[in-house]
């Protein structure tokens, strides 16, 4: 593959995976502009596991409890560790995880994955769904934490992140709308978010994976795939560190601005006959 081509993939992968500017469609988008050809099975695993590899890292000490959390939900008999915080996290996200698999396994049997990845669906999801994230953003107190979050909180998360399903809304766009709406902080609601992502990414890289070993990789080598890993890891730590430290500081309408005028830009291409 074009090293150009390969560069532009890696970076951009692991730059949107986090932000709420959806990066589905910033990689569907180029390909039926420019007319790339898909990347590949061997591609999409290794961007999926340098984005992992960047929220494991820069979430260790979450992932760590995430991971002792599981155990001790295991602990039957010790009240005190099933119920104990690292427990309560792990039962969150685990509750918030399935929804979106469920209804992405649909999606993907039945065909209606590729029916929304039109450029028309996708510049109006990036406007409404940019616009309502801005106004969870700045609506109602927002000081709760991820500690005082019960089951049924994560579940209307983890119902939120179903609507990522179509292109241009964005996972970490719409579980931070969702969370912000209940009244969590921006930072909260970001690690939380963030930490979902993690099974998600672990499935999507199974789904690339299987891809891998009954399709063969496509036109892309080991040394594409290994470029690919590296550098969507930096580009997803990056993004990553970054966005957690502006978040506790700035609010959400940068990046409402920039999908209205990235949705509104695509609206004008489509309607100058571009692909409907």
């Amino acid at each position: 593959m074009d090293i150009l081509h390969l560069l532009f993939l890696a970076i951009i992968q692991g730059l949107t995976e986090f932000l709420p500017v959806s990066s589905s469609a910033h990689l569907i988008l180029p390909a039926q502009i420019f007319g790339w050809a898909d990347q590949g099975p061997l591609l999409d695993l290794m961007a999926h596991l340098g984005s992992l590899g960047a929220v494991m890292l820069y979430f260790r000490k979450e992932t760590g409890q995430m991971v002792s959390g599981g155990f001790d939900l295991l602990a039957f008999g010790n009240a005190a560790r099933q119920t104990g915080a690292n427990a309560k996290l792990a039962l969150n996200i685990i509750i918030a995880t399935p929804p979106v698999l469920i209804l992405g396994f649909a999606m993907s049997v039945t065909g209606a994955d590729e029916a929304v990845r039109s450029p028309l669906i996708i510049a109006l999801a990036f406007i409404v769904f940019g616009i309502i994230l801005w106004l969870a953003d700045i609506y109602g107190e927002k000081v709760k934490t991820i500690n005082v979050m019960s089951w049924k909180g994560a579940a209307m998360i983890g119902l939120a992140q179903m609507i990522a399903l179509i292109p241009g809304t964005s996972r970490s766009g719409i579980t931070m709308t969702a969370a912000r709406a209940m009244g969590y902080t921006r930072p909260e609601a970001a690690r939380f978010s963030m930490l979902m992502a993690i099974p998600v990414i672990l499935v999507g890289g199974a789904y690339a994976l299987l891809k891998l070993i009954i399709d063969g990789g496509g036109s892309a080598s080991l040394s594409d795939g290994l470029i690919m890993i590296a550098l969507s890891f930096i580009a997803a730590y990056f993004a990553i560190a970054i966005f957690m430290k502006l978040i506790a500081h700035i609010s959400f309408l940068p990046f409402m601005i920039y999908r209205v005028i990235f949705g509104a830009g695509l609206l004008w291409w489509v309607m100058q006959g571009g692909a409907g």
